[in-house]
């Protein structure tokens, strides 16, 4: 069965997966928490709204380069 099955690649591959399978949803999760202001009426303070756009950013560049390294791979 070795002979058909690279182990170690196999390994990479679910580690991989999981990390960012796992902290890609995490982190939108977290853009959305901080964006929910429910604090006193008026404008939510600016570190909150940075940092939610900040997590939104980095997810959409997280599937770009997800996007990116597929195209690339040929």
């Amino acid at each position: 069965m070795d002979e058909f099955i690279d182990a170690g690649a196999l390994l990479r591959v679910v580690v991989v997966s999981l990390l960012l399978g796992a902290s890609i949803p995490a982190v939108f999760a977290l853009g959305v928490r901080v964006l929910a202001w429910d604090g006193e009426p008026g404008a939510r303070p600016a570190v909150r709204t940075l940092a939610g756009w900040a997590c939104f950013a980095l997810v959409v560049a997280a599937v770009v380069l997800g996007v990116l390294s597929i195209l690339w791979a040929k």
